[in-house]
């Protein structure tokens, strides 16, 4: 093969595409089956408001790909997959008083980006969306052309679309080893064998630091395992938003008549990769009900419908690695953080360029680089709002 991929979560996928539509022969390796990681357990949110410009940079790339799925990802043949599922609601950043400043410097930001993007006051948002709280915030930024999308369906269309110019998917496949010699990789060992490359991409999730160590790579990788729940919307609140809600420490949006519910705080950390996910914490339920039915009262006439736990790899700064390192032809795209799922398709176009053409062109991750944990340059925004899992 000239590229294997361990790992078929969306940033795998994404990058076995790009990789295949460059031309290359390209094996992905997966150790359960696709998308069975953090990218099955996904909120999906397709949204660019971040505070570090390389973040909302590759999420204005990827949006580029969301929102027009089958004119640049979809192929001609009606058998491959040609839909991400993507449902344009709007999207609200909504921040407590003390970060209008940041908010508005990071929307200013957005806008040299090209990102279509406004700040809005709290009567705005009454307007935009009638059913929302108003009275403990004053700003929020409006995006109205984002929204979600599925992440097991644009999963499974990047695997097809790369299947169809000659990708190999092996599940059921754990790594085991990396053959290195005079300092270059040669190959993989498996469960399933052992395979030859020159290139070899580290995608493999919250596993990606035991796989850094196969080759002498330390990548300074935790875990966060987070709980989700979906509420049945009751009719008098309606379609509403996509929203991150800064003030109340949770996110959530439209899932046809559900809604779906996260929180940003109080997350377990540290759990080992392989760690059964287990059942929602019932104390989470409780806590995700009381902030919907308080920035939506209406909520409160609504039921619980069902709950999933989600694992992802965190870095120490909760941003991304995309890199090359230890042994030439080993790469890094991995320690997401939580939100590779809306930057995955502008992730495949920068490692492929990162890969083949010696640096990234469609979006400078330079900054993205391993070792700025080494160094201590731990990666914030000029216009922090500070962590968002705490």
């Amino acid at each position: 093969y000239d590229a294997i991929v361990i790992g078929a979560g969306v940033i795998g996928a994404s990058v076995a595409y790009n990789l295949s539509q460059r031309g290359l022969k390209v094996l992905v390796l997966e150790r359960q089956t696709v998308g069975a990681g953090a990218t099955g357990a996904s909120s999906g949110l397709v949204r660019m408001h971040y505070d570090v410009e390389v973040d909302s940079a590759l999420a204005w790339q990827g949006f580029q790909f969301f929102r027009n799925w089958r004119e640049r990802i979809g192929g001609t043949s009606s058998s491959l997959g040609t839909s991400c599922g993507f449902h344009k609601t709007g999207f609200l950043q909504i921040v407590t008083p003390d970060k209008n400043k940041q908010l508005r410097a990071n929307v200013a930001m957005h806008k040299r980006l090209g990102i279509i993007t406004d700040v809005v006051t709290a009567d705005d948002v009454k307007k935009i969306a009638p059913m929302i709280k108003t009275d403990d915030f004053e700003l929020a930024a409006y995006e109205p052309e984002s929204g979600y999308a599925d992440p097991v369906l644009t999963t499974n269309s990047f695997i097809e679309n790369a299947k169809a110019k000659g990708m190999i998917l092996k599940q059921d496949c754990e790594v085991t080893g990396i053959r290195v010699n005079g300092g270059k990789v040669q190959g993989v060992d498996s469960s399933k064998g052992s395979f030859d490359a020159p290139i070899i991409v580290n995608c493999a999730g919250t596993f990606a630091s035991r796989v850094g160590k196969l080759v002498g790579v330390e990548i300074p990788l935790d875990t966060w395992t987070h709980d989700v729940a979906f509420v049945k919307r009751p009719p008098q609140v309606g379609m509403h938003p996509t929203v991150i809600d800064d003030a109340l420490s949770m996110y959530f949006r439209p899932e046809g008549e559900l809604t779906l519910v996260a929180l940003e705080d109080d997350n377990r950390m540290g759990e080992a990769p392989e760690a059964e996910l287990g059942q929602v914490d019932p104390e989470f339920v409780m806590r995700a009900i009381d902030r919907i039915c308080e920035r939506m009262p209406d909520m409160d006439a609504g039921s619980l419908h069902s709950t999933h736990v989600g694992r992802d790899g965190l870095t120490p700064d909760q941003h991304a690695v995309m890199d090359a390192a230890g042994p030439d032809g080993f790469y890094l795209a991995c320690g997401f953080s939580g939100t590779g799922f809306k930057i995955s398709p502008a992730v495949g176009v920068c490692m492929s360029e990162l890969i083949l053409d010696g640096s990234a062109k469609l979006v400078d991750i330079s900054s993205l680089n391993l070792g700025r944990f080494a160094r201590g340059e731990l990666l914030h925004g000029e216009h922090s709002y500070g962590d968002i899992w705490k």
